[in-house]
């Protein structure tokens, strides 16, 4: 991601909403004999409010993905799901959450293509030569999946948790409806789609095939994507972790419309579409492997072709059960999961100081420290989960922080210094053996 950079936007300081204290006083007591994975854990839980977070006058939140000066979708929301716990009785952290939420379903109703947008109308872009139709609010216009399934994610959560009913306007409806909108379209890409991207830098993995509008794929049900959760390109345009996103989002979404909406119409629509998807991953998403039985394809075109890896970022095959599309348990996740820890992965990679997944994103040999907290949240043994934790204790390079990927044999050659989702998603792995009380 060695893109030309625009200025850091400033971001206003404010007080630690009472809760995020709470849990950091917790940890003095429960970490204290663990000196520098506290020490970790006190730079990395509050990073995302103390760097990336600016309230707005409109009520809304913006947060920054760290050194780029956009807000992804995706990001934002893992940036911030480690906070949703701690807000049913915390106003700060529902101005904050509740804020950010806003702030996406103003994004989706701009562009629901679009994966990062701008704090305002200023027309910055990643790259102003991309062939696509752009907006002065959008930072980068790759279709990813996912970017919407995140949006549905934290309303969702901030809901069950909260009880709060404020975030469901006539706004966020529409955005609903846009978002189930586009996922019919996309299940009918070449037929229907608007959808064109192209970027002329001479790095593939960042521009569609076919005049932009990727490699063909057969009608299968599932939703279309143009980029991965990385933002790298699909090699086969129906991304199954995304596509599993997408079944769970659908869910949720029903009980928005069954609930808060009370719509049952669009409720059966919602679960049609729903079961359009799931089948889709059930009959052409499932690859069976000469040596680990069925495991779930990274990708497929619904032509009989897949692609067998796993990526670091999420949403992922080692992600599934943290999506809640089946839990740890099922039989083709553990087939899954044992696939994408071994050399079979063709982004695994064992070296001195760790071993790991990594991502076509980063060189070669590159772990990332957000695969292995994900293996630590998805990991059924206590055993291993502490040796994960152990894992990111040891590759911090000193820095204090987690980063994107680092060098399976030297954890002081790595990328990102300021990668807030990775210091939340490590916060949420230790929160979880804290509550576990295995530390």
């Amino acid at each position: 991601m060695e893109q030309f950079r625009l200025p850091k936007i400033p971001m206003p300081t404010f007080p630690l909403p009472q809760a995020v204290q709470d849990v950091l006083d917790e940890a003095e007591v429960k970490l204290a004999h663990r000196p520098k994975l506290l020490q970790l854990f006190k730079n990395c839980f509050p990073n995302t409010l103390e760097t990336t977070t600016k309230l707005m006058d409109d009520g809304t939140t913006f947060v920054i993905t760290g050194d780029i000066p956009a807000s992804w979708l995706r990001d934002s929301v893992e940036q911030v799901i480690h906070y949703i716990p701690f807000a049913k009785h915390d106003e700060d952290l529902q101005r904050i959450i509740g804020g950010l939420i806003k702030r996406h379903v103003k994004y989706v109703l701009i562009d629901p293509y679009a994966n990062a947008f701008n704090e305002s109308a200023n027309d910055w872009h990643w790259n102003k030569s991309d062939g696509t139709e752009m907006s002065p609010w959008v930072w980068e216009r790759k279709f990813e999946i996912d970017s919407l399934c995140f949006v549905v994610r934290l309303a969702y959560l901030y809901w069950k948790e909260t009880e709060r009913t404020d975030i469901f306007d006539e706004s966020f409806r529409q955005a609903m409806d846009t978002i189930a909108n586009l996922f019919r379209t996309e299940q009918y890409h070449f037929e229907q789609s608007p959808y064109r991207f192209t970027r002329d830098n001479g790095i593939q993995h960042d521009s569609l095939q076919n005049k932009g509008m990727g490699m063909p794929v057969n009608y299968t049900g599932m939703v279309w994507s143009g980029f991965r959760s990385s933002d790298d390109a699909c090699d086969f345009h129906y991304n199954i972790p995304g596509n599993m996103f997408a079944v769970v989002a659908l869910r949720q979404m029903q009980e928005f419309y069954e609930w808060i909406f009370r719509d049952q119409d669009v409720v059966r629509e919602l679960k049609k579409l729903e079961q359009e998807i799931d089948r889709g991953i059930r009959l052409y998403g499932i690859y069976r492997h000469p040596d680990f039985g069925p495991i779930y394809a990274y990708e497929t075109d619904g032509f009989g072709n897949h692609c067998l890896m796993d990526d670091a970022g999420t949403p992922g095959l080692m992600s599934i059960p943290y999506l809640g599309y089946v839990d740890a348990n099922d039989l083709i996740y553990q087939n899954t999961r044992k696939f994408a820890l071994s050399s079979q992965n063709p982004f695994y990679y064992e070296g001195i100081a760790a071993k790991g997944i990594g991502s076509p994103h980063t060189p070669p040999h590159y772990i990332w420290h957000m695969a292995l907290s994900m293996q630590g949240l998805t990991a059924s043994s206590k055993d291993e989960k502490l040796e994960l934790i152990q894992m990111l204790e040891n590759t911090d390079a000193d820095t204090g922080y987690m980063h994107e990927g680092f060098h399976a044999d030297d954890p002081a050659i790595f990328t990102r210094k300021w990668f807030a989702w990775s210091n939340s998603l490590f916060s949420q792995l230790v929160l979880k053996a804290m509550k576990e009380d295995i530390l």
